[in-house]
Formats: structure tokens, C-alpha cells, sequence
């Protein structure tokens, strides 16, 4: 399966999902996060008010998730991004330092570190 498939897929999994939760959750989902979890893992969604669509899987113990999705976009995501001029927003991100600081982000979070051995 190519990568545009793969994102499709998952455009497409993500939207049923949202629509679903959002017509039957007694939660308001407003504040733009929403996951799901099965035996195996959990699918994290944090969605910003512009409508960009941050998703990380984790596994099923993973705990602060929503805390680090909103941290990957204000601390990464838009001081690596929409403040660099030579990052176009409308295309895939190639900047080394954005790839550099999102592992150094995620790394340092307890969801990291809380991981079974």
C-alpha cells in the first residue's frame, strides 16, 4: 500500500470516527480531542481550531497523550513550522530540525517513558 492510500485510509477512519463520537458521546468535543483504544493500542486525536489533525498511536498504558499532542503543536509544530519562512504549509514537512525537535518532545514525555519494558 503507497503512503497517499495509507493516508486516505486513515483520513477516512478518522473522519467516520469523529462523526460517529460526535453524534453519540455525551462529551463535548470541542475542545479538539478524541481517541480510541483496542486491546493492542490507542489512537490519539488532537485537532486544532484550524482544523489540523494531529494522530499518534500509543499503546494502551500510555498516559498524558492529550497533553503532549496539544505540546508537539504549540511548541513544535508552530515554532518549527508556521514561524520557519522555508516551510511551506500546504506541503509534507521536510525540515530537520522540526524532525529533530519532535522526537526530542516526545522522548522527554511520561508516555515515553511509561512504555512496558
Amino acid at each position: 500500500m503507497t503512503k497517499d492510500e495509507e493516508a486516505k485510509l486513515m483520513y477516512g477512519m478518522i473522519f467516520s470516527m469523529k462523526s460517529f463520537v460526535t453524534k453519540v458521546s455525551p462529551v463535548d468535543l470541542r475542545e479538539g480531542y478524541m481517541s480510541y483504544a483496542t486491546n493492542k493500542y490507542c489512537l490519539n486525536l488532537y485537532e486544532t481550531p484550524s482544523k489540523l489533525k494531529f494522530v499518534l498511536n500509543t499503546d494502551t498504558h500510555a498516559q498524558g497523550i492529550k497533553e503532549l499532542l496539544h505540546q508537539l503543536y504549540t511548541q513544535v509544530y508552530v515554532e518549527y513550522v508556521v514561524f520557519n519562512p522555508l516551510c511551506p504549509l500546504n506541503k509534507p514537512i521536510e525540515s530537520e530540525l522540526f524532525a529533530t525537535k519532535l522526537d526530542e518532545v516526545v522522548k522527554q514525555s511520561p508516555a515515553y517513558a511509561s512504555r512496558p519494558a
